[in-house]
């Protein structure tokens, strides 16, 4: 397993070793131990699986109490896979790292507390998983607009079609207007 630097240094992407032939493949996608000597001792608590169909955008989302870290992956499909710096004294304050997370190149990324995360569906559909270091607290959870200019993501919109947003997403914060860490 490959651990891959970003440009915000506390955000990895994580490359499995892949073996495979004609009948199909084989790649440990976890090892507690060299997760926590690349990325820091975290314990993992919940696991999470999500369906999406194309021009579907999740996110940003963070919870402000039961902050989660998250080890996402895709094993369907392809999405653009963004984390948000929200800690106020991080040198890396209100930057943003995307990632395309494929079934093919089978890549995950660490996204750990203190980041808004979202992602944007590229194919037909995905199917996303994810390790969460915390529970689900939606009476804590804040939803950051995925096109908000301070931040600038500049996402890989099929087709220059608007994504689907829920109705929370529709309705999410401002970056200025939003709790920071």
């Amino acid at each position: 397993m490959k651990f891959i630097e970003t440009d915000i240094p506390d955000v990895k992407i994580i490359e499995p070793t892949v073996f495979g032939d004609e009948r199909g493949f084989f790649m440990e996608t976890f090892r507690l131990s060299l997760f926590n000597e690349q990325c820091g001792e975290r314990t993992f608590v919940q696991d999470n699986h999500s369906k999406s169909t194309q021009g579907i955008l999740r996110g940003l989302h963070y919870q402000t109490e039961n902050t989660q870290g998250k080890l996402v992956r895709v094993v369907s499909g392809e999405v653009f896979d963004v984390a948000v710096d929200m800690r106020k004294d991080s040198p890396t304050f209100g930057k943003w790292v995307g990632v395309y997370l494929s079934e093919k190149n089978k890549r995950q990324l660490w996204v750990p507390e203190g980041f808004a995360h979202g992602f944007y569906v590229t194919s037909e559909s995905a199917e996303f998983v994810y390790k969460c270091t915390d529970s689900y607290n939606p009476n804590a959870e804040v939803s950051v607009k995925w096109d908000d200019p301070t931040i600038g993501i500049k996402w890989p919109l099929v087709d220059c079609q608007l994504p689907n947003l829920s109705a929370k997403d529709e309705d999410g914060l401002s970056f200025e207007a939003a709790p920071k860490f």
